[in-house]
């Protein structure tokens, strides 16, 4: 839902704007967060740092489902990375609206594989301390990894 809606907006721009307009309003974005992602530099990030409530399954009628809508979007999340709203800027600037699926599609396996791997890893929260002993390396990995596929599918017809 959310990346078709910013295909369908992401269309203005890639119809009234040149190509190299919106290359370069890409790279004003990509390259703050590339930096960020990498340790360079610190700043907040958009985020709607909400937890899960504990009576999220009597919310109304559907507040189960809306909340997990909420999640699955990044509409209701802490945000430890800036690499989803580089994400929604190159959907919006520079990549194909078919294109945009795929990413729609990676970027809910990024969101399941945090959770899965917590969860494998054991009962005893010491996927945390894991994580803390890799992010240092993982990070700008991820971070290179999203720019490269970004750079792919801005560069396909």
């Amino acid at each position: 839902m959310v990346t078709f809606v910013a295909g369908a907006v992401g269309a203005l721009p890639q119809v009234l704007l040149p190509a190299p307009a919106r290359y370069a309003l890409f790279a004003l974005v990509a390259v703050p967060v590339l930096l960020r992602e990498v340790g360079l530099v610190r700043f907040p990030v958009p985020q709607n740092a909400r937890l899960v409530p504990e009576d999220v399954q009597h919310l109304r009628r559907w507040g189960a489902l809306q909340f997990g809508f909420e999640m699955g979007t990044g509409m209701r999340t802490y945000s430890p990375s800036a690499l989803p709203h580089l994400v929604l800027a190159a959907v919006l600037l520079v990549v194909p609206l078919p294109a945009a699926f795929a990413l729609a599609g990676g970027f809910a396996l990024g969101r399941l594989a945090m959770p899965l791997l917590s969860n494998a890893w054991s009962d005893d929260g010491s996927w945390t301390a894991v994580w803390a002993s890799a992010e240092r390396i993982v990070r700008p990995l991820l971070a290179l990894t999203c720019t490269g596929a970004l750079v792919v599918a801005m560069l396909r017809p």
